[in-house]
């Protein structure tokens, strides 16, 4: 029987071009993969939060009082006198802390509230030629004296001798009462007598 040589190299060749062509298909579906695939990450993952700046604290707001007894007991001096420009000029002690050194005719050092109380801007200013009763707490650093809580520890002073009165420094910022609150007097200041304050003062051990 005779064999059709071109037919046969015809077929050869048709076959060598089918894998060929499957092992080319082969390789670019690996190399596909092999793109698609994720590359591994170098850098560690994390687990600290980014830092961020440091906010300042706010201070609290400052502490009411509600009588001039509660005044009284909190304060570690209780003055009558004078503000000086460079001070205040004490004329009467109505009431001291243990140990405390400051007589009448002595001057004392006034500082302010100190930075961030929010409640400060709102308070008044003690001007020199103003006669008052003050409320002080102690600086526990310094040898300075400040209002308790701002306008809450100031009485204007006027008048004298059995007719003085004294009036609260602000209307919101004010007791309403020497030894008990009055609610329908709260927010509007307190007026009473120097003489009274000098009994609630006297009283406070």
């Amino acid at each position: 029987m005779a064999v059709d040589l071109r037919r046969t190299r015809s077929l050869v060749a048709t076959a060598a071009a089918v894998l060929a062509a499957a092992a080319l298909s082969a390789c670019g579906s690996a190399d596909a993969d092999q793109a698609a695939a994720p590359a591994p990450s170098s850098a560690a993952p994390s687990s600290a939060a980014t830092p961020t700046s440091a906010v300042p604290p706010i201070k609290g707001k400052l502490r009411g009082y509600g009588t001039v007894r509660q005044l009284s007991e909190a304060a570690d001096l209780v003055v009558r006198g004078e503000v000086e420009a460079a001070g205040f000029r004490v004329d009467e002690v109505l009431r001291a802390a243990t140990g405390s050194t400051v007589r009448a005719g002595a001057r004392i050092t006034l500082a302010s509230l100190p930075s961030g109380v929010p409640d400060a801007a709102h308070m008044s200013t003690l001007e020199a030629g103003q006669v008052v009763v003050l409320y002080l707490a102690k600086d526990p650093t310094a040898p300075t004296f400040r209002t308790l809580s701002g306008d809450f520890g100031v009485f204007d002073v006027s008048g004298a001798g059995a007719e003085a009165v004294a009036v609260t420094r602000s209307q919101a910022m004010a007791v309403s009462g020497l030894l008990t609150e009055d609610p329908a007097a709260s927010g509007h200041g307190f007026r009473t007598t120097l003489d009274q304050l000098r009994t609630v003062a006297a009283q406070v051990r």
